[in-house]
């Protein structure tokens, strides 16, 4: 069957059409993605806009439109942080429901770090032994350990790039007393979830997935997105280390003119490294391997899952 799953995400709102059967893996069909920054669409009571609302209802209607043209069979629609801490969250969900029909579920963080780390253990399996799976979105980072499908520990912290961008490094380049202050922020929430996953023991393989990290990745040297997916791509701390410097250096256009770096997520690339950076040093990982595969993934792998095989 042709699937559709539609993410309402902090940064993007993206449609991602497959085809796929129950034991087998999914085939990715087709792509529509629109850059909407839900997360920067908030007034000063952390609402979405009126502004914002007529926006998303909009993006939702051209993603609909492209699943119909492309014949899928199901969409599967959820949304992740933005809307789920939004104030009138609420308000929002009935309007896109009224005007487009869709009844948009809102993941929680847990549910997003649970399902990334489906993702993961599919893509890798089981002989990866005990998976850390790190995850940085616009709005959150998601963390998962564990040995089998389901983690045995999972967390979610409001540490999105975007979040913490708009929240802490308002110049272009930033000043350095913002960076210092968000790494010192950053430093100090994840280190409160550490004890949580270090009493289950190391892992076996660190892996992280998200654009952030496929970007740092990048920029770090990894293999470029056309040499496809099945090529091993790394990220390291050490490289992280000698990145992030030069990042709070540079404003959002020289960021651009590196390997692998959108415009749309430029600004929003040092706040994911100090994060990443972070991460690794606190959960004593030398080096991460990048998934392909992540939270879009694991709802359709889900889904599958409650499918009839015959």
């Amino acid at each position: 069957m042709r699937l559709g799953v539609l993410d309402v995400g902090s940064n993007t709102v993206h449609l991602l059409v497959v085809d796929a059967h129950p034991g087998a893996r999914p085939l990715p069909a087709h792509s529509h993605k629109t850059e909407l920054r839900l997360a920067e669409l908030l007034d000063d009571s952390g609402a979405i806009t009126d502004a914002g609302i007529e926006r998303l209802i909009g993006v939702i209607q051209e993603a609909l439109q492209a699943a119909e043209d492309k014949g899928v069979e199901e969409v599967l629609p959820f949304a992740t942080s933005a809307v789920r801490e939004a104030s009138n969250a609420d308000a929002v969900l009935t309007r896109v429901q009224r005007e487009t029909g869709v009844t948009l579920p809102v993941l929680t963080g847990a549910e997003e770090a649970r399902l990334t780390f489906l993702a993961t253990r599919r893509w890798f399996g089981w002989s990866s032994g005990k998976l850390l799976v790190l995850d940085i979105g616009g709005g959150s980072l998601e963390i998962a350990f564990g040995l089998d499908e389901e983690p045995d520990a999972a967390a979610s912290l409001p540490l999105g790039a975007g979040r913490l961008t708009k929240g802490w490094l308002p110049g272009d380049p930033p000043d350095s007393s913002d960076v210092r202050a968000l790494r010192r922020h950053v430093r100090t929430e994840i280190a409160r979830t550490v004890g949580d996953f270090a009493r289950l023991g190391p892992p076996d393989h660190a892996v992280a997935t998200s654009k952030t990290f496929k970007q740092l990745a990048r920029i770090a040297g990894a293999a470029r997105s056309t040499e496809g997916l099945y090529t091993q791509r790394t990220l390291s701390r050490k490289a992280l280390e000698e990145w992030v410097p030069k990042l709070a250096t540079m404003n959002s256009g020289q960021r651009t003119r590196l390997p692998g770096v959108s415009e749309g997520r430029a600004r929003q690339l040092l706040a994911g490294a100090l994060v990443a950076e972070a991460a690794l040093e606190l959960f004593g990982v030398e080096e991460v391997e990048i998934c392909p595969w992540a939270l879009r993934e694991g709802v359709i792998l889900r889904r599958l899952d409650h499918l009839p095989t015959t």
